[in-house]
């Protein structure tokens, strides 16, 4: 069931948003040369909660970590690490959430450690640029089909592949809910938007093929050939002035 948000509940959602777009850019100012995974997390964790908010993430069916920190061919969901030390020509993903009075919002970026690879900086730019091709398309009115081609159609085009095996969702009291938003999909096809809806949108894309698997931590999920991935997100309020982005603060 799709749960529309009223004006009040909108407001929390963007207090809970803006903690978590904040700790998601200070955070980033962090990721360096030699630092953990681990570290990051810690950092994470205790940003948010010193700005009166819970990490959504921690515990959530049994996760570790306050974030998930993802490097290199890792896609989504890597569990923080003391053992996981960031080296120069990484790429680390940071997928994080803050619950604020019972609302919660849900943000991730993918980021450059030191000098990357012109491929790599091209895939960070690409999988950005590709959710901003498909929020282009969240407004009322339009279906959640518009949104994933418009991801899936810019990926394609500049030889990368979307992940199909994980989407984006709905967004509000829950981390997940109603709709799932695929980064693929059939013009006018799927879910009709309304005024109301939260949506996190989130395109993760591969160097390499589109298809993924599980390592034994039972989280963490990595490409399947081995190539590089990078991954998006940002909570979107769909309002009839167009798409509110509810995580974004710079």
């Amino acid at each position: 069931m799709i749960k529309l948000k009223n004006k009040q509940q909108l407001e929390l959602m963007k207090e809970a948003g803006r903690i978590t777009g904040e700790v998601l850019y200070a955070a980033g100012e962090r990721i360096r040369e030699g630092i953990t995974t681990k570290e990051l997390d810690e950092f994470i964790r205790e940003f948010i909660e010193r700005h009166g908010a819970r990490p959504t993430f921690l515990g959530y069916g049994g996760f570790p970590g306050s974030a998930c920190i993802s490097v290199n061919e890792q896609v989504i969901h890597g569990i923080p690490s003391d053992k996981v030390i960031l080296k120069d020509g990484d790429i680390v993903k940071i997928d994080v959430g803050a619950e604020y009075k019972g609302f919660t919002g849900d943000s991730a970026c993918t980021f450059p450690v030191g000098n990357v690879s012109r491929e790599a900086k091209k895939l960070i730019e690409v999988t950005r640029e590709s959710f901003y091709r498909g929020i282009a398309n969240a407004v009322p009115g339009k279906r959640v089909g518009d949104i994933g081609y418009g991801i899936e159609s810019y990926v394609e085009e500049n030889g990368f592949s979307v992940v199909r095996a994980y989407v984006g969702h709905g967004v509000g009291h829950d981390l997940h809910e109603d709709p799932e938003i695929p980064n693929y999909g059939v013009p006018g096809r799927g879910v009709r938007l309304c005024q109301g809806m939260t949506i996190a949108v989130e395109p993760m894309v591969n160097i390499g093929g589109h298809q993924v698997k599980v390592l034994d931590d039972k989280w963490t999920v990595v490409t399947a050939d081995g190539s590089l991935s990078a991954h998006y997100e940002h909570s979107v309020a769909i309002t009839d002035d167009g798409p509110l982005l509810l995580t974004k603060v710079c």
